[in-house]
Order: structure tokens, then sequence, then C-alpha cells
């Protein structure tokens, strides 16, 4: 017998199973036979709370008298420091590893084991290890959530139980800086005393606290006020290219002031943390040239500019005896230039889409010889409730060219795009995919994500929100549309060639049919977790509103259907939904930027009365 039942997250390289149920006995004890037994104490204290929890057993860390039940070992022959053996015979559960993580990840193991089985164990040999030695996550608090300090808890213990080991928490101005004031007051900032708390609680569950600061573009907030605006390369907004006007955002390698500027932000922020990495981001720098560096780039290039930049940051944060993590997009679109990347940094080779070419771009960084992560996305950003098969192929092929072409880590990331609109939930699912595929791709390909995230996520005795948080997730899919047009009927009016679409009426009504039919057992869902009533009324708030976008979409094809009156004033309560789910997770800044972004939806029923169509 091979496969395990339920399964486990992620599936373990190797599984071998002899049929036989082993029964725990009510007496017993754990004991620590390695050379630095005090470095296993959290870790022996986690299968204390695991087999009392799940099993009803108290037993001791040490003990006197009978041969122990459950034995940490140290084996200095096993390949890495997060590689375990856990062995479950009759009589003994034995753990094996040559570090603290692999003991570590061999109790996140048995705590699963123990959820699923209670005090009646398959008897098993397990070998396990990682594909990708970092296996990271990052989460965006800078558009516009900043969770609250229970809510981060809270999530790394859910990602340390999949066996992550790294987490970032994307900002751009939400650091209390404490000569900046003016950029995060109102903004519920990550305190340095939190971050150090943080970092302290991440090391405790074998996470890598990666301080996260971006350097280049994405600005913006800062520029907002005129003591920065001196930094800026533009001084004026500038047209992006898909379109869209955007405000002064990066800033200018022509100004000297710049890196003195970063210096200061670093000095600051990175004594806070014990990872000795740094995320700088310097991605979409997209009015570099165009303004104060005009002159340098026409002289330059502005691919050459930019890599001077990025090489003057490097050194600043080397001073620091820190790694530097970059994103790669810009540098990208310049492959000549990477050779000139020192072979010390991390390039970040992100994609979002289903079909980014990661077989392109990790070859290229893999014959350049720089360490390189790949970043795929949860697909939850601009969604509201997720793309489920975006996600799931978009990691899928990280995961597979990353393993194939020699990256050092998977990346997964989380955006608060256009007001983080989607809670925090509607991620789980990328979360556990990508720690599955992160962890051991090949044992992990066929897992059933619904079923999973019943298991490990939502804890749901009734099986249903795995399976509607995945089908609601693809709700998506019906609208036959590139992108999510349910979320995208919030922020602009439907495209000439939309209206004109015949066959997007039915399917508007389609989706509104399915998510409902999705929806219908929310109630009978018996989660097990804390905030499961959260759970519910969050996923039950993302329903509404895509049921909202569906019929603004209709309105502007038929309006005779529809009555503006009516639609404003369920805008308006589900504004109001959206403030009460957010505080139940997130700090209040942010928030009035993310309702005042909801609120602007409004504007289409405004100035109308009655029933009006919209052509």
């Amino acid at each position: 017998m091979t496969a395990l039942d339920p399964p486990l997250l992620p599936c373990p390289q190797r599984v071998a199973l002899t049929g036989e149920k082993i029964i725990l006995p009510e007496a017993g004890h754990i004991a620590l036979d390695a050379p630095h037994a005090a470095d296993l104490a959290f870790t022996a204290q986690r299968a204390q709370a695991a087999l009392a929890q799940h099993a009803g057993l108290d037993w001791p860390v040490g003990g006197e008298g009978s041969a122990p039940t459950l034995t940490f070992t140290w084996d200095d022959g096993l390949i890495s420091d997060e590689a375990y053996r856990l062995r479950i015979t009759a009589g003994q559960i034995e753990i094996a590893a040559r570090a603290v993580p692999g003991a570590f990840y061999a109790v996140a193991t048995l705590a699963q084991l123990l959820q699923s089985h209670g005090r009646t164990l398959p008897a098993l040999a397990i070998d396990d290890w990682p594909d990708f030695p970092a296996r990271g996550v990052m989460l965006d608090i800078s558009r516009d959530k900043v969770p609250t300090m229970d809510t981060l808890y809270r999530l790394v213990d859910l990602l340390a139980g999949w066996k992550i080991n790294q987490l970032q928490l994307y900002t751009e101005h939400t650091f209390a800086y404490q000569d900046h004031r003016e950029v995060w007051e109102h903004a519920s900032p990550m305190t340095a005393e939190q971050v150090r708390a943080l970092d302290a609680y991440c090391r405790d569950h074998c996470i890598e606290l990666v301080p996260n600061q971006n350097s280049f573009g994405h600005m913006h907030r800062w520029f907002d006020h005129e003591r920065y605006q001196p930094l800026a390369e533009l001084d004026r907004p500038f047209r992006a290219p898909w379109g869209a006007m955007l405000p002064p955002f990066s800033l200018s390698p022509a100004v000297p002031e710049s890196l003195t500027f970063l210096e200061g932000l670093y000095a600051e922020l990175l004594p806070n943390f014990t990872s000795r990495q740094f995320n700088v981001g310097c991605d979409e720098t997209f009015d570099l040239g165009q303004g104060r560096s005009r002159e340098l780039v026409e002289q330059r290039g502005q691919g050459r500019v930019y890599l001077d930049f990025l090489l003057a940051i490097y050194r600043l944060v080397t001073q620091h005896g820190r790694t530097m993590q970059f994103w790669g997009d810009i540098i990208n679109q310049y492959p000549e230039l990477i050779p000139e990347i020192p072979k010390d940094v991390i390039a970040l080779d992100w994609g979002y889409d289903a079909d980014y070419d990661f077989e392109t771009t990790t070859q290229r960084f893999a014959v350049s010889g720089l360490p390189f992560y790949v970043c795929p996305g949860t697909s939850s950003w601009n969604s509201l409730s997720g793309q489920t098969d975006n996600c799931i192929e978009n990691i899928r092929n990280a995961a597979l060219h990353g393993r194939a072409h020699g990256a050092s880590g998977l990346l997964n990331t989380d955006w608060g795009d256009h007001g983080h609109w989607q809670p925090l939930p509607v991620s789980y699912l990328g979360f556990a995919w990508g720690a599955a595929l992160s962890w051991a791709y090949n044992a992990n390909l066929d897992a059933d994500l619904p079923r999973l995230l019943d298991l490990y996520a939502f804890q749901d005795e009734a099986g249903v929100m795995g399976r509607l948080a995945y089908d609601l997730g693809n709700v998506y899919q019906i609208l036959a549309q590139p992108g999510n047009l349910l979320f995208n009927a919030y922020v602009s009016p439907l495209k000439p060639a939309l209206i004109s679409d015949s066959g997007l009426r039915p399917r508007l009504y389609a989706a509104l049919a399915a998510i409902d039919e999705i929806m219908a057992p929310l109630d009978q869902a018996r989660m097990a977790v804390p905030d499961a009533e959260l759970i519910k009324r969050e996923f039950a708030h993302v329903a509404q509103m895509l049921r909202h976008g569906a019929k603004r979409a209709l309105l502007q094809l038929d309006g005779s259907a529809l009555s503006p009156s009516a639609l404003a004033a369920e805008l308006d309560a589900i504004l109001a939904e959206h403030r009460a789910v957010w505080l139940a997770r997130n700090r209040p800044g942010g928030l009035d930027d993310s309702a005042a972004k909801l609120a602007l939806a409004r504007q289409l029923y405004e100035g109308t009365a009655g029933h009006v169509p919209v052509r």
C-alpha cells in the first residue's frame, strides 16, 4: 500500500504503508535523543499538543521508566536540514532529522496524521525532503490591507503546518519609519516592535521572515507628499503601458539623494529582522527615462540606467550584510545585461498568467548562473473569489520549470491591487497548492485540492468549504473573457465589443445561477477552526459581490430589466459589509482608500431614473 487516505498536505516524497493499524498507548512519553535536545523543545511541545488535541493523549516530554513512545533522533546522513524520516510501528513513533527544521516538518506530518486518524494510526514509513530549498509566501500589505497581528500569527501557523519556510510582507509605505510619519500615519503600519515579535514567532515555526521594501518603482505613496517629490522621476502623471494614467511612480536614478533616502530606510528597517536576505523590489519602473533621468537614458540606454541603479542599491544592501532579492521583470527585457548582476543576488522571476513563459525565463537565469526564484501567484487579486484554474496552472507551470532549471525557491505571491477586496481565505487554495508543489512536485500533482482545503485549511467535517472555494473561484470561466469580468465590472464600463457580444447576456445569467448553486450548501459547513463563522460571512460577501458585478454588466447590456436605484442600494449594503469583514482581520488603515475605490462603482447608477438601458 502506498496511498494515504486521507491525504497529507503536502504529500511526502515517499510513503510506504504496511496495512496495519497502530493504537497508540494511553501511557507514553517523548524522548529527545539528540546532541542538542534543547533545540527541539518547541518542536516536541508541538508534537505533545497534537497528541493531546487529536488523540486525547497526555505524553510528557522526558519521563522515566517505560520505553519512550515518540523518539526524536539525529541522523547526519539525511540529505538536507529539512529532510526527515517518520516511522510508525507497534509501540513506537520514531522521527529522525539532522536539524531542527526536519524534525519540525516531521511533526507537521504527524499532526496531520493524528488529525485524520486520532489514536489509531496507520503503520508506515515516510522518507521526505523538499524539492525547493525556499518555499515562500509573499503577502501584499500596501494595497491596502495591513493584517492585524493575530491574523499574521494565524497565517504563520497555517503555512508552517504546510512546510512553508519563508514569509514576506510586501511593503511600499506601511512600515512605521520614525522620520517619515506623514507617509504611513493613516495606514496602520507595521511597527518595529511588531516586526520583531513576528520575526521571533516565524523563527519558532521554521519560517524566515524576509524584509521587503520596494525601492525603485511603486513609490507613488511617498510622492503624494511634497517632501519626497524631488526624488521622483516625474512631477506629473504619465500614461502606463496599458493606457491608464498613473501618478509619479519611480525614484529617479538621476537624483543622488534617492540613494541617501534608501540608505536611511534600510538602516532603520533591517535591524528588526534576523533574516540575512532582503527583497528590494525594483519592479515596474514604468516612468524611467521620462523625466529627470531622460538625458541619462538617451545617453546610455534604459536597461543600463536601470541596472546601474540596481547595482547601487545592491551595494547598500551588502553593506548591511544581506543577500539582495529583486523582481526580475525589467532586467528580463535586457537579457544581455543579466550576466553583469553579481552572483550573490537572487532574481525573482514573476508571472501570474497560466501561460506565462517560465520555461524561457528560467532557462535564461539558469544559463547566466544567477540564483533565482520562480514567483507565481494565488490569482486572488482583481478577482473577488480567485481564479482557480489560472492559479493551479500558473503555480504548476512555475514549479515545473523552476524545478527543471535549478530555481532555489518558489515564492507564491498574493497581491492587493485595486483595493484588496478579496478576503484572506480566498487565497488559501493558492497557498495550499503552492506549498504542495514546492515541497514535492511529482508526489502532489494529482492532489485533491478541495479535500485538502477541507482537511487542513477549513477543517470542515461536512466537506463543503473546500469545494465551495474551488468552484466559486472558477465562476470567471463561465464568462469566457480574459481576466475576471465580474470584478472588472466594478472598475470600468463594458467595452463596446462586449456590449455587442450576443452571448454575454446568457453567460451572465448562467454565472448568477452557478453562484447560487455553489453557495447553497454554505450553512451545512461544519468547520472546526476558530474563525468558522467569519469564513462563512466572508464567502457570502464575496458571492454577493460577484452577483452584483453580474448585475452591473447586465445593466449595461439591457437596463430595462434592472433598477439603477435598487442596484445603488445593493452596492451601499455591499460597502457596509466590506468594511465589517475587513476589520475582522485587518487594521483600519487603508480601509477608506479601499472603500473609496468600491464607492466609485456607484457612478454607474447616479443620474439615472427608472429602468434605463446603458449603451
